[in-house]
């Protein structure tokens, strides 16, 4: 079977394109390199470095005719969305109705398309399930349910089989941003890390976990919306905590003030996952931490 991973170079991108391999799918990466790297990339596979929103990308379904499509490539900071609200459109919205349109007209057998925790907003009920009320509080939750609405209804009218999953907050080596790296990168530097508030709370997933979710996802006969997450609640504070113990350092943090458009309090309910798609995750938040500050400090001794 042909598999066709968007955002290949990115962080969960390269973990999928690697799991992939490991089980003998044919593989096909493509990515426009802004933010994913070359060098996260399977050797030997082929590669497009093409952006999801050109007319370029129908050569890739034209050529490589994929039987399965992972959709990972979007612009994933809710900060850079605060302030460029139209790029964010552009390639949450627009990139991912590109690939729906290619994916329908080249027979795609189905799409696995990443989502986000970020589309409950700050819900009142907790763990938050998959029909909870969904109230984006940034242009990328926005972007994303849009995108998410989109693809249900290309289903609907087309048969384009999809499965949308909505990861809580995915960390693990090789993250370009997001809380664990930066922690973990300040202290390996000997710098004070700033935490904005530090009560509010996430539900961290190891990348490889949801690696393993995709794949299952793709695999499987169900389709529709599934959360991929740990269902554990951690507060900032909490895991900075985690993180300092763990490398043995006793780093005080400065704190301020929480930043527009992050939510206070996030867990996901995962019990959808594991009951119809067979999922589960395996990686417990200090085995993810223990490798992933091992990835961190071995970088900064090369």
């Amino acid at each position: 079977m042909k598999v066709l991973v968007t955002g290949a170079a990115g962080f969960i991108g390269s973990y999928v394109v690697k799991a992939l391999v490991k089980e003998n799918f044919s593989v096909i990466a493509l990515d426009n390199l802004s933010t994913g790297k070359a060098s996260n990339l399977v050797k030997d596979i082929p590669f497009y470095e093409i952006d999801i929103t050109e007319k370029a990308l129908e050569n890739v379904f034209q050529e490589e005719s994929p039987d399965y499509l992972i959709h990972l490539a979007a612009q994933s900071s809710v900060i850079e969305s605060m302030s460029n609200p139209v790029e964010d459109c552009q390639a949450n919205l627009f990139g991912t109705l590109n690939i729906l349109r290619y994916a329908r007209q080249y027979g795609v057998k189905k799409c696995v398309i990443a989502s986000t925790a970020a589309v409950y907003g700050n819900p009142n009920i907790f763990p938050v399930v998959e029909d909870s009320k969904l109230s984006p509080l940034s242009f990328y939750a926005l972007s994303k349910l849009s995108a998410e609405n989109y693809i249900l209804l290309y289903e609907k009218l087309f048969n384009l089989k999809s499965t949308i999953l909505r990861f809580s907050n995915v960390y693990g080596p090789r993250q370009p941003n997001g809380v664990i790296t930066s922690h973990i990168k300040c202290l390996v530097e000997g710098e004070i890390p700033t935490i904005y508030d530090g009560n509010q709370t996430r539900d961290f997933i190891y990348v490889k976990d949801v690696a393993s979710a995709c794949i299952q996802s793709m695999l499987s006969e169900q389709t529709g919306i599934y959360n991929i997450s740990s269902n554990t609640e951690l507060s900032i504070k909490q895991l900075y905590k985690e993180i300092a113990d763990l490398m043995d350092v006793h780093t005080e943090a400065v704190y301020e003030i929480l930043r527009e458009g992050e939510i206070e309090r996030s867990v996901l309910s995962n019990f959808k996952a594991m009951d119809s798609l067979g999922w589960s995750p395996i990686y417990h938040i200090e085995e993810g931490l223990k490798e992933t500050i091992h990835y961190y400090v071995n970088l900064n001794h090369i």
